[in-house]
């Protein structure tokens, strides 16, 4: 699909399919989308947002909503990350036919983004060969060559279809959280899949999350001229209390900030030695940093999590970076968390945590 012919049926395919879905919504009293920030490998903007997640999990793919969009413009947002499954628009089998019906609703997220204001980031969450989640891929991109064909043949794609479009707009982060892999094997799966999409647009802004789940800097891909994505969950047991789908959580005793701890206190000046610095010194040799994921479950006390909240916002705003929260709407985010202890805002049919809103508009 040439450029032309994409931003024809992206616009379609927004008005006609995602404005259909969500009702045409749009904030009342918007204003018109200024230029965006223009990044470069070396220095990311501070690019402020949300994770959005209709096609997070293959099996409930949706056409992303336009009010997610029309909402984070009007409160000043300007980054959408969206982390997919590619098993919305393909399989672990045929990995190679692909579903244009869903590949569409992407054109038209991408659309949304340019009528909004909001760049849009690109992430495969499970990939051919890998998720942080299960159930396991049936090949494994780290030691299996037809897996990372498999990877590389998607991105590729993804690389044709939005070629040319300006870094500005879209970018593309490679894999989510790989885990604790060794340092040359991550590498050298990050390079094949950056090759691959430099063969098909050699401008395309490309951004890696760091090792050991998002939280370590890979300082082999430095020479490479991508970003690297760092992540803000730490501690957790400050993030992920009583989450379930971490093991022994529901252990853990009630969470307080700073943290209390058998033999040292988790605080800001910890957060800034231990998840500041090393990337800091990462940055140092030409790697722009982002901050991917980041939040709070919502069964964390509201208190405890805005003050921990604001520690990790005057961080990263004195860093320069720039974040994007997980999520928007759901348990981490500021529309229907579902916390037992706040007085929630009705906005648009949603429940508002407004003081959370607002600290992190401020930050």
């Amino acid at each position: 699909m040439n450029r032309r012919r994409f931003l024809k049926l992206s616009a379609a395919g927004a008005a006609a399919g995602v404005a259909a879905a969500t009702g045409g919504a749009r904030a009342a009293g918007a204003a018109p989308p200024g230029p965006l920030p223009k990044p470069t490998p070396a220095r990311l903007p501070r690019w402020r947002g949300f994770n959005l997640l209709e096609k997070y999990v293959g099996e409930r793919s949706e056409p992303f909503r336009e009010s997610d969009f029309a909402w984070m413009a009007e409160w000043g947002f300007d980054f959408a990350r969206l982390p997919m499954s590619y098993r919305c628009w393909s399989t672990p089998e045929k990995w190679r036919e692909l579903k244009e019906t869903e590949l569409k609703q992407i054109d038209a997220v991408v659309e949304l983004g340019r009528r909004y204001g909001v760049h849009v980031n690109l992430n495969l969450h499970r990939a051919p060969g890998y998720c942080v989640n299960p159930p396991a891929e049936p090949f494994d991109l780290w030691t299996d060559e037809r897996a990372l064909e498999a990877c590389s043949f998607h991105w590729a794609h993804l690389a044709r279809r939005y070629r040319g479009l300006p870094n500005s707009r879209v970018s593309f982060d490679l894999l989510n959280e790989p885990a604790d892999l060794p340092e040359a094997t991550y590498a050298r799966v990050v390079r094949h899949l950056a090759a691959a999409i430099r063969a098909e647009d050699a401008e395309r802004l490309i951004i890696a999350d760091g090792l050991k789940w998002g939280r370590e800097p890979v300082h082999s891909l430095a020479d490479l001229g991508i970003g690297q994505s760092t992540r803000g969950y730490d501690p957790m047991q400050v993030t992920h209390w009583q989450a379930n789908w971490v093991r022994g959580s529901s252990e853990w005793p009630e969470p307080t900030w700073p943290l209390r701890q058998p033999k040292r206190e988790f605080d800001r000046d910890r957060l800034r030695r231990e998840r500041i610095e090393p990337w800091k010194k990462l940055e140092k040799t030409g790697v722009g940093v982002h901050v991917g994921e980041w939040g709070a479950f919502s069964h964390t006390p509201h208190a405890v999590v805005l003050a921990w909240m604001k520690d990790c916002l005057d961080l990263w705003k004195e860093a320069g970076w720039g974040w994007a929260m997980w999520n928007f709407r759901g348990a981490f985010g500021v529309l229907d968390s579902d916390r037992k202890d706040v007085s929630y805002e009705t906005f648009q049919g949603h429940k508002l945590d407004r003081k959370m809103l607002e600290l992190i508009r401020s930050s």
